[in-house]
């Protein structure tokens, strides 16, 4: 009895018998399968497109073609006076555009100042000109005109309202903004229509957008 279980490879506190192999062999190779699978799976994740890319600014920025250009100034160049508050402030410049993506139904455009000092304006951004459901074949603005549905300004009118940054707080040169946006659909808002409401209109509306900055500094 005692050579039997001295021979016996399955009794427990033994050598490891025939059963304790295949399961080890079998462990081995799930690991081992395992490993393949994580790594192909890794790869395919290396070599997938990333589709992340929004229109939404905060995320990441979108490819567009489209484009907003004056021939009154250049991107980041002064705004001539003669359309602010030093000459005639209810004189636009003139805008042209460039680039519309097909499908767009509408077109929206949005002049607002950031700089604004917070003394004269609680959240810091003037908005001088709104305008909205712009047919998607414009393709300028012209001097003292405008297109499509007129949005409020922040001076209590439907119209473009020039720069007149005050010299007596700082930064004395305000940027001003024209952001131009290509929507997928026209929008069920009314003339008079704020910023605010504009912008929440074009949720999920935007194909491409792009803007023109300018620069103004009382004389």
């Amino acid at each position: 009895m005692v050579e039997r279980l001295a021979v016996n490879e399955d009794v427990p506190g033994s050598s490891p018998g025939r059963g304790a192999m295949k399961m080890a062999y079998l462990l081995q190779g799930i690991l081992f399968v395992g490993v393949v699978l994580i790594a192909a799976y890794a790869l395919q994740l290396r070599q997938a497109p990333d589709d992340s890319g929004t229109i939404d600014g905060a995320l990441q920025p979108m490819a567009t073609n489209l484009s907003i250009t004056s021939s009154a100034f250049e991107q980041s160049g002064r705004i001539p006076s003669k359309y602010t508050c030093d000459g005639n402030r209810t004189i636009n410049p003139p805008l042209a555009f460039s680039g519309v993506p097909e499908g767009a139904k509408s077109l929206a455009l949005i002049m607002d100042d950031p700089d604004v000092p917070k003394a004269l304006h609680a959240d810091g951004v003037f908005d001088h000109w709104v305008l909205f459901n712009i047919s998607p074949a414009t393709r300028e603005i012209a001097e003292g005109k405008s297109v499509g549905t007129a949005g409020a300004n922040d001076a209590g009118g439907n119209a473009y309202y020039g720069p007149c940054p005050p010299p007596q707080y700082e930064p004395s040169e305000h940027r001003y903004i024209f952001a131009l946006y290509a929507l997928d659909s026209e929008l069920s808002l009314k003339e008079g229509a704020t910023k605010k409401e504009v912008l929440q209109a074009m949720e999920g509306h935007v194909i491409q957008q792009a803007q023109l900055i300018g620069k103004y500094k009382r004389l």
